[in-house]
């Protein structure tokens, strides 16, 4: 009886597909198992960077009166230029493939987050400068 070393490849190969697990694909199953759940929250942790920081901001902004002025129109320039560069933003993660989300939930948060935060950061640059008032 001639032992061919490629016939024994060959049927180990085949048990293998028959069970359906391999040690190369469950090792490589485990490690992915392992990078999904590192970034299972990634998302809402970024948001909530995100709302947090447009808090601090925010309150840095409305903790005494507005200066005396178009205090309306300066609210709605401020809104509107936060808002086109948030959209810049999406538009640069849409073009890196990085702006894809599994839920609708999670797109709206982070979406909502980055603009309160451009917003804020705006607002700040605006009102605390005082070139613009």
């Amino acid at each position: 009886m001639s032992w061919n070393i490629f016939e024994i490849l060959e049927t180990a190969a085949d048990v293998f597909s028959a069970v359906g697990t391999s040690p190369i694909k469950d090792s490589e199953a485990r490690a992915r198992k392992k990078d999904k759940k590192k970034d299972k929250y990634f998302t809402e942790k970024v948001s909530a960077k995100f709302i947090l920081a447009s808090v601090v901001l925010f309150f840095v902004v409305f903790h005494k009166p507005l200066p005396i002025g178009d205090q309306t129109t300066a609210l709605i320039v401020s809104s509107l230029i936060g808002t086109a560069i948030s959209a810049l933003l999406f538009f640069l993660l849409n073009l890196m493939e990085l702006y894809y989300f599994k839920s609708i939930f999670k797109l709206l948060l982070f979406s909502c987050s980055v603009i309160a935060f451009f917003i804020a950061l705006v607002m700040c640059v605006y009102y605390k400068s005082g070139v613009f008032i």
